[in-house]
C-alpha cells in the first residue's frame, strides 16, 4: 500500500468534462495517489475549473499550446509516482480501477516489467450504458502476442486502461511530439516492446467518452497530420519487428497497412503508392478494399467517393441520434435527482442542460481505425 500512483491528465478545451474527470481520479480507492493536470493552452474555462481542485493531492499547471504529447511529457516530468496512470480529460475511471490493478501488481511481487491493462467501454453521458466489447487483447498476453493481435485484428486498447511502472515508463522514454494524433499507439507500442508480460484485470474498467459523430475521414486532413499518422504507423511496425522479425509479424504489419490503405482508396494515389511500397518491402501485397453488400449499389452507380461520403454521413447521423437520446435521458435523470441532496455533485452534472444539442463535439481524433 506504500506505492504512489500518479494520475496524469493532459487537457485542452475540456470545460464540459474536466470536473467529472478530476473527480473520477480523486475517487480512486487506492489511497496513495497524486493527480497532475497540464492544460495545453485551452481557450475555454478548462484551466479555471481545474484550478478549483488544486490541493496537496491535485497539482494543476498551464502551458502554451504545444500539443497533447508535450502536455503528457510535462505532466510526467512533475510526477513522483511508482506507477503511472494516464487519463484523458474527458474519460473516467471506475472507482476501483487503480486498486484492482495494484492488487495484481502486489500478487506478482511488484514485477516492474509487468504491464497492467483492463477493459474499456464507449459511453456518451451515462456510464451505466457504456458498451464493453471484448477484443482479442482482453487477456493475459506476451508482448509479441499482444502486438501481433493488435495488427491482425485492428484492435485498440484505450490509453487509460494501462497502469505502468515507473521503471517501464522511464525506459520507454518521452511521448513523441512529432505525432500530431494517434501518439498513444506509438508510445504504448514502445512500452510494450520493453515489457515482460501483460496482465489483464477484468474488473479494472475505463469509460471512454465519445462525443464525435463518427470516425474522422482521413481524406482532407492536413498534410502534416497525415504525415504524422504515417510516421506513427511506421514506428509501431518497427517496434513489432524489433521484438520479432518473422513471417507472422511481417504478415501482421501488412494487415495493418491494409487497414490504413483502405482509408485513402482511391482518392489519395500518392499515399496509396507509399503504403503499397511499404507492404512490398515486407513481402506482402495490398488489395482494393471490399464493400459491405449494402453499399455495393452506391459504388456501382456513383463510384467509390460517393460510397465513402454516404457511409460517413450515415454513421454521423446514427451516432448523433444516439448521443442526443443519451443526453436527453441523462438530463431527465438529473432533473429527477434535483430534489434529493447530492454531496459531491460535479460541475458537469450541475450544467447538464447545456449538454443537450451537443453536436459533433471536439473529440473526433479519439476515433481511429
Amino acid at each position: 500500500m506504500n506505492n504512489l500512483v500518479s494520475i496524469l491528465i493532459p487537457a485542452y478545451n475540456a470545460e464540459r468534462w474536466i470536473a467529472d474527470t478530476i473527480n473520477s481520479a480523486l475517487e480512486q480507492t487506492w489511497p496513495r495517489k497524486e493527480i497532475i493536470l497540464v492544460d495545453d493552452g485551452s481557450t475555454d474555462k478548462t484551466l479555471v475549473i481545474a484550478r478549483e481542485f488544486s490541493s496537496p493531492t491535485v497539482k494543476v499547471v498551464g502551458q502554451e499550446k504545444q500539443g497533447a504529447a508535450a502536455a503528457r511529457n510535462h505532466a510526467l516530468a512533475l510526477a513522483q509516482g511508482d506507477y503511472i496512470q494516464w487519463l484523458d480529460a474527458d474519460d473516467l475511471l471506475d472507482v476501483r480501477k487503480v486498486e484492482l490493478q495494484m492488487a495484481v501488481a502486489v500478487k506478482n511481487g511488484f514485477s516492474k516489467g509487468t504491464l497492467l491493462s483492463g477493459p474499456w467501454g464507449y459511453f456518451c453521458y451515462r456510464t451505466r450504458t457504456a458498451r464493453f466489447q471484448a477484443t482479442p487483447l482482453w487477456c493475459d498476453l506476451s508482448p509479441i502476442e499482444w502486438c501481433v493481435r493488435k495488427f491482425e485484428h485492428n484492435a485498440h486498447m484505450q490509453t487509460a486502461t494501462w497502469l505502468i511502472s515507473r521503471e517501464l515508463t522511464e525506459a520507454a522514454g518521452l511521448w513523441d511530439t512529432r505525432l500530431l494524433s494517434n501518439d498513444d499507439g506509438e508510445y504504448m507500442a514502445r512500452v510494450i516492446k520493453i515489457s515482460d508480460a501483460i496482465k489483464f484485470v477484468p474488473e479494472a474498467k475505463v469509460f471512454y467518452r465519445i462525443t464525435a459523430a463518427s470516425r474522422l475521414s482521413y481524406v482532407g486532413q492536413s498534410k502534416a497530420k497525415i504525415e504524422a499518422q504515417l510516421l506513427g504507423l511506421q514506428l509501431q511496425m518497427q517496434h513489432l519487428l524489433e521484438l520479432e522479425d518473422s513471417e507472422r509479424t511481417r504478415a501482421a504489419c501488412v494487415q495493418r497497412l491494409q487497414t490504413w490503405f483502405d482509408n485513402f482508396y482511391p482518392e489519395r494515389a500518392d499515399l496509396m503508392s507509399r503504403v503499397e511500397q511499404m507492404a512490398s518491402n515486407l513481402g506482402g501485397r495490398l488489395e482494393p478494399p471490399t464493400l459491405n453488400w449494402k453499399y455495393l449499389w452506391v459504388q456501382k452507380l456513383f463510384g467509390w467517393a460517393a460510397v465513402k461520403n454516404f457511409r460517413l454521413r450515415y454513421r454521423r447521423i446514427k451516432s448523433a441520434l444516439l448521443r442526443y437520446k443519451d443526453a436527453t435521458l441523462f438530463y431527465i435523470e438529473w432533473r429527477n435527482r434535483r430534489s434529493t441532496p447530492i454531496c459531491n455533485q460535479s460541475r458537469n452534472s450541475l450544467n447538464a442542460a447545456a449538454f443537450i444539442g451537443d453536436g459533433a463535439g471536439d473529440c473526433g481524433e479519439k476515433l481511429r481505425p
